[in-house]
């Protein structure tokens, strides 16, 4: 047998950290090197332990899992990161594996799926719980959001749209002329599938699409 595997355990939760530790000491080939309790912690503990693998939270104060993922990648960090949480919604497992995670797994998983999960992490092979699996092809499924395909320009017209100004005060401020305005609210028009600049200025709003709103 070569040299264990060398995991960091990142959680908030004290409890969690330490019935994963007491779950590691149980597999000769595992060893806890260093827990965490939160991103900030992770990023430190990771520079100075060197993990191979870090099983991490994913909801966590200070710095959450997945900005945790991201600036690791950023500062080069190697260690493999499985996603090990309670939640497995829509929107949370694509952004950790956007943000570098070779796994998503449910704090639920049984310990030997999960033993299963960290060796294949050190292989650089990738697990998925059924619960993540099935939110990735849901979002897979799910239709694009209002306003996925407006330009930058036309983002900049939408929200003088919102302040409620006419297309000359809209040339104005931009410094185009009216029948470039024209154009962009066109196009607005269309791609919100809105029937008056009133309807495109409420769509804007109710989805988020002017900053700052």
């Amino acid at each position: 047998m070569g040299d264990p595997i060398r995991v960091l355990i990142v959680d908030d939760h004290a409890v969690v950290r330490s019935g994963l530790g007491a779950f590691l000491a149980a597999y000769p080939d595992l060893e806890l090197v260093g827990e965490a309790s939160d991103g900030e912690q992770a990023l430190e503990c990771a520079r100075a332990l060197q993990p191979d693998v870090i099983l991490m939270d994913l909801v966590m104060p200070v710095m959450d899992g997945v900005q945790a993922i991201e600036a690791l990648r950023a500062a080069g960090c190697t260690a493999r990161v499985l996603a090990l949480t309670s939640f497995s919604d829509d929107d949370l497992v694509p952004r950790a594996l956007r943000a570098g995670a070779l796994g998503y797994l449910l704090k639920n998983v049984s310990h030997q799926a999960l033993v299963e999960a960290v060796r294949a992490a050190h292989a650089g092979r990738a697990t998925l719980s059924p619960e993540a699996t099935a939110s990735l092809v849901r979002s897979a499924q799910a239709p694009p959001p209002p306003g996925h395909d407006l330009t930058p320009r036309e983002r900049e017209v939408l929200a003088l749209l919102v302040r409620g100004l006419n297309n000359p005060q809209i040339g104005a401020e931009l410094y185009v002329t009216e029948a470039t305005v024209k154009s962009h609210v066109s196009n607005i028009l269309s791609k919100l599938g809105a029937a008056s600049r009133t309807e495109a200025a409420a769509l804007a709003v109710q989805h988020g699409l002017v900053p700052g709103l």
